[in-house]
Formats: C-alpha cells, sequence, structure tokens
C-alpha cells in the first residue's frame, strides 16, 4: 500500500510531447497556476538529486517566478497529516493511511515554498477540486485557464486536469515539470491530456507563451 520506490527517468522533451486536440493557447490575463502536491512525504520515493524530481522541482520554481512576475494567480494542494480513517476513504484501501502530520512529511519543499497571498488548499481526493473552493478562488479572479505542475502526473495531476475540463476550464499539463513512478505512466497522462481535455508542453514553452502575450 504504501508509496513505491521511484527509480530515475528522463523527463519527456519538447519533440516528445503528443500533439493536443485543443486549440487553446496561456492567456497570463485567463490564467492561474497549480502547484499540486509538491511535499516532503510525496516527494520521499524519488532518488534524490537526479530526474525526474530534481528538474521538474527546478521547472516548477521557473513557473512560479513566471507567475509571480505576471501577477498570475497561484495555487497549491497539500495533504493533511494523520487523517481521519473515515474522511481519507477510499484512499486508504489502495494507498495505506497516509502521511504523518509531522512537518518531515506534510511540508511543502522550501524551494518551492509558496509566498505571501498564494492559496494551500487542503487535498482531499486525487482532483484538486474535491472539496476545494479552487474553482471559485480562479471564477473570483477571472481565470478559466489552468496550468498544472507537481506530481503525480498519472493520478492527481491527470484528475485535476480531467476535472479541470469537466468545469470548462482549459488546463494544460507542463510535462517537464510534473513527475510520475515512471516514464510510462508520465508518457500516458500526457497523451491522455493531449487527446482528451488540454494542451501539453514543456516549461521553456510556457513561459515563452506567456512572456508573449504580457508583451502583445
Amino acid at each position: 500500500m504504501a508509496l513505491p520506490k521511484i527509480p530515475a527517468y528522463p523527463l519527456p522533451a519538447a519533440a516528445e510531447l503528443p500533439p493536443a486536440r485543443a486549440p487553446w493557447h496561456p492567456d497570463p490575463a485567463r490564467l492561474a497556476l497549480l502547484v499540486h502536491d509538491m511535499q516532503r512525504y510525496f516527494c520521499r520515493p524519488f532518488a534524490a538529486e537526479t530526474a525526474p524530481l530534481a528538474p521538474a522541482a527546478e521547472n516548477i520554481a521557473q513557473l512560479l517566478k513566471m507567475a509571480r512576475r505576471a501577477g498570475i494567480p497561484v495555487f497549491y494542494t497539500a495533504q493533511k497529516g494523520d487523517q481521519f480513517r473515515p474522511d481519507r476513504g477510499l484512499q486508504a484501501d489502495l494507498w495505506g493511511p497516509g502521511m504523518s502530520d509531522r512537518d518531515e512529511d506534510t511540508a511543502i519543499l522550501a524551494e518551492l515554498a509558496p509566498a505571501p497571498g498564494e492559496h494551500v488548499l487542503v487535498k482531499h481526493r486525487y482532483s484538486a477540486f474535491q472539496r476545494s473552493n479552487l474553482e471559485t478562488l480562479m471564477r473570483a479572479r477571472g481565470r478559466d485557464q489552468l496550468m498544472i505542475a507537481g506530481i503525480y502526473a498519472h493520478i492527481g495531476c491527470l484528475a485535476t486536469a480531467a476535472e479541470a475540463f469537466q468545469r470548462d476550464i482549459e488546463p494544460f499539463a507542463i510535462a517537464d515539470a510534473q513527475a510520475d513512478f515512471d516514464r510510462a505512466r508520465h508518457d500516458m497522462a500526457m497523451a491522455w491530456v493531449a487527446g482528451c481535455c488540454g494542451g501539453v508542453m514543456t516549461t521553456a514553452q510556457a513561459v515563452a507563451a506567456v512572456e508573449a502575450e504580457a508583451c502583445a
């Protein structure tokens, strides 16, 4: 039931990304950034200082700089530790009791820490929208696009992208700012988003798109 030890693998490059059915392009006036589950507990299974986690975290840091510079709202998800078993629900059957309530598990990686005024949403289920006010916070700020970075690509990141689409919010999966159990599942998640619900791009492409719109 515990999270698996995750071997190193290279993140997808721009030439390896699947083409998206959706014609959407990031617009800094419509966009929000989600940093998904970058807590120590979820990051611990990765090999330290190697791909995919190390470069993915560096790319998330670049996205945060871009968003803060452009005035794009930033949201985080983070699970609570020592969850009440009935509240944890079916996740306990698949993943066990989850993290402890100690900072060594619950803290978001220091280099990606939220800035003042950025919202940290309590994560209840795979999708960041479940039992949260993410959509309300986005709508209040006039946002109907969501860039998704974090872990794990084929679980919470994918579920969030799918639910964003079903709420008429245009999702963008940032392929090299996410990490997963292995490259096969990472690629599957990118292919599913591209084929069914959103855009897929690299960090460099995302930053370039936002900067181009900001300068237009």
